[in-house]
């Protein structure tokens, strides 16, 4: 571990109304887990949002985006107070650097109570529902391993990348306590081995468009939907947003 380095440019993005106290004791709390960092810790975003609906559970939220010496790490917390909130990210930081400083074998396995902490999502009327964020960018060629390890770096439930072996977009996901591989086309065939405990879904990803990729995903009550552009033919998955929105990612080459 590093002992000491300069010290990061940290942004704030502060949303509704929060105190400017808190922007000062976030800076604090995520300061103190540099420290623990393996390697340079080059910049870092806190994000402080309370939820504008009082009768949401947890509505205070402070998430964390760090440059680990250009290993993206993410953490965040919902608690009922902001204060309690702030509390949670120094603990959640240690324990990501913990893994990039050479203990991968943390992320074979999905963790228990990974959710305790999550914002709770608004339940907004599906007529209300909209693609509010796309983004698009070039997925990066991994082997399911390394998908998984940078997946739980980043504390999302799912990872849209290209597999390594079939060169085909893929999206890496929890399930039945292991991770599932859903490929465009299942039948291609990989050798592995894997060192995450690791399914592969059976499912061609269907070739549609959002419109379409909406309404399936509704109709199946699925949480997300790996589906294969209708008219490029490249891998997409349409998402529940926190905000009871949905959100869309667009792999390139």
């Amino acid at each position: 571990m590093r002992s000491t380095q300069e010290a990061p440019e940290v942004v704030f993005d502060v949303r509704g109304h929060v105190p400017d106290r808190f922007a000062e004791a976030a800076r604090d709390k995520v300061a103190s887990a540099f420290r623990q960092a393996p390697e340079p810790v080059l910049f870092a975003r806190v994000k402080l949002a309370i939820a504008p609906d009082p009768a949401v559970e947890r509505p205070a939220m402070a998430q964390a985006n760090v440059d680990v010496n250009g290993r993206p790490v993410r953490v965040e917390a919902a608690a009922a107070t902001m204060q309690e909130a702030i509390d949670l990210l120094p603990d959640l930081l240690r324990a990501r650097f913990e893994r990039i400083g050479g203990r991968r074998e943390a992320s074979r396995a999905p963790k228990a109570g990974r959710h305790a902490h999550r914002p709770v999502p608004y339940v907004r009327p599906p007529g209300e529902r909209e693609i509010v964020r796309r983004k698009t960018f070039a997925a990066e060629t991994q082997t399911p391993d390394e998908a998984a390890f940078d997946m739980d770096l980043m504390g999302y439930d799912f990872w849209l990348f290209t597999e390594i072996e079939t060169g085909q977009d893929a999206v890496l996901y929890r399930a039945d306590g292991g991770y599932r591989l859903a490929l465009a086309d299942p039948e291609a065939e990989r050798a592995g081995p894997d060192a995450i405990p690791l399914s592969v879904s059976p499912h061609h990803a269907p070739r549609i468009g959002e419109t379409e990729a909406v309404e399936r995903m509704e109709a199946l009550g699925l949480p997300f939907l790996f589906f294969a552009d209708a008219a490029t033919g490249r891998g997409k998955v349409l998402y529940h947003r926190y905000d009871g929105h949905y959100g869309l990612l667009e792999s390139t080459r």
